[in-house]
């Protein structure tokens, strides 16, 4: 089939180099054209594991090519994936605008006989609030009179896993509105679908809450457990005895449910306000969601007043250690990394900061803070008044705690993510701080 991207961010990179592997001809349109070059030389703008060797493999394969030229671009999509952004406008609302450019573009390329395809299907794939879908439709329509078809088809992507994600679906879920429709994504969609993992056909008002729902209810069960985390530790218990008790319920079980900095990236935050949004215009609040969100931004000040607390609330003149930017592991995305927060809260309180991220270095210096990059995790420690643990990456698990200790000006450590043992710290003389465990803050002098 000949598919057509629109967009090369995180999800039209990933979405069109994994169609191209299964055979598909796939032409991804962006309008930068850096950023076009520097695909079709091979190179891969954002960092997801695995994603540049396949890249590579599907470039030399003549199965996927990058353009910023719109008339190559749509000349032969049968079908055309919108997948560019839809960021959170300063109001709390989802800034649909690229979408609805990109709509036009498409009507003016059916009606003007640039998409050579008789009946093309547009499938929005971009995460819009319920009811954008239709929109699409009617611009285009606004526009041409020839056939086409629009459907909704939500990316359900994890960053640091999107390539398995992508070919190993839990479900793949469409919104269609006509036999067409389903029968191009019924064949699009054959190599990654099973009994076990469907492929789902719905309208497309359904498709499109399908993914807000979904995510939503992700970001509560994070919200939840930092929640009890907090109430766990006041009271004197240990969250990872409470977490294993109550993830023992097969009606609950263990995903999403790890105490840490709450939520951050590109998903879970705008999608949330999302739906507070959706119920803002529905009359209909959505009370849960905005306690979800509140409960998710309160997490951070509560870490940060964690680490003020060690020192009476004075940190002027204290030097910290960073180790982690990114939001999560396995990727170099740092929107809304609750390092961020953390690391101004210190700035502004007159504290410095030397920070250590193996990838997401780069990004995170977008953010203009004055602080200190170094190239190694030791590095990041000497001279520190304490150790920040912010994100879990692997090479942090397990440390030399001897050398941790010997480049420390004092030995305290505000884990982040709960990445090491208490005791086993506090018996190799640390002051040790994490989330929701149990007295871990009794040792701790001023």
């Amino acid at each position: 089939m000949h598919l057509t991207i629109v967009g090369s961010g995180y999800v039209g990179l990933v979405t069109g180099t994994c169609f191209a592997n299964t055979g598909n001809h796939v032409t991804c349109l962006d309008i930068n054209d850096e950023r076009v070059a520097m695909m079709q030389r091979g190179e891969c703008p954002i960092f997801e594991p695995g994603l540049s060797e396949l890249m590579t493999l599907n470039i030399k394969g003549d199965r996927l090519h990058f353009t910023s030229d719109q008339a190559a671009a749509y000349a032969d999509g049968e079908l055309i994936f919108i997948c560019v952004g839809t960021p959170t406008g300063p109001d709390g609302r989802s800034d649909l605008s690229a979408v609805m450019a990109v709509a036009k573009a498409i009507g003016e390329a059916i009606e003007s006989g640039t998409c050579k395809v008789d009946h093309p299907v547009i499938v929005v794939k971009s995460t819009v609030p319920v009811g954008t879908t239709a929109k699409v439709r009617d611009v285009i329509s606004s526009i041409t009179n020839k056939p086409f078809s629009v459907a909704d088809n939500p990316e359900f992507l994890k960053e640091g896993d999107a390539i398995k994600d992508f070919q190993e679906p839990d479900r793949v879920v469409c919104g269609i509105e006509d036999d067409r429709g389903r029968e191009l994504l019924t064949r699009l969609y054959d190599p990654y679908v099973s009994t076990a993992n469907p492929l789902m056909f719905m309208d497309v008002e359904s498709s499109e809450m399908v993914k807000y729902a979904s995510n939503a209810m992700l970001a509560a069960k994070i919200s939840f457990i930092n929640e009890i985390a907090r109430i766990t530790e006041y009271y004197g218990a240990d969250i990872a005895r409470v977490r294993e008790g109550m993830c023992a319920d097969k009606r609950i079980g263990d995903k999403f449910l790890n105490p840490g900095l709450g939520y951050g990236g590109s998903c879970f935050p705008k999608d949330t306000l999302a739906v507070i949004e959706m119920g803002q215009d529905s009359g209909i609040p959505c009370l849960l969601n905005e306690a979800v969100h509140e409960v998710n931004q309160a997490q951070r000040t509560w870490f940060l007043n964690r680490i003020l607390s060690h020192w009476n609330g004075d940190v002027s003149g204290r030097h910290f250690a960073f180790w982690g930017l990114a939001f999560k592991p396995r990727t170099d995305d740092v929107r809304e990394a609750p390092a961020k927060t953390i690391i101004e809260g210190l700035l502004e309180r007159g504290a410095t900061v030397t920070a250590f991220d193996p990838i997401a270095e780069e990004t995170f210096k977008a953010y203009g803070l004055d602080i200190n990059y170094v190239q190694d995790m030791y590095e990041a420690c000497s001279g520190a008044d304490a150790l920040v643990v912010c994100t879990e990456w692997s090479e942090f698990r397990q440390p030399e705690f001897s050398q941790m200790q010997a480049q420390l000006k004092e030995p305290v450590i505000f884990d982040g993510r709960n990445v090491y043992h208490d005791m086993a710290l506090h018996e190799k003389g640390f002051v040790y701080y994490s989330v929701g465990r149990k007295g871990v803050h009794e040792t701790a002098t001023a």
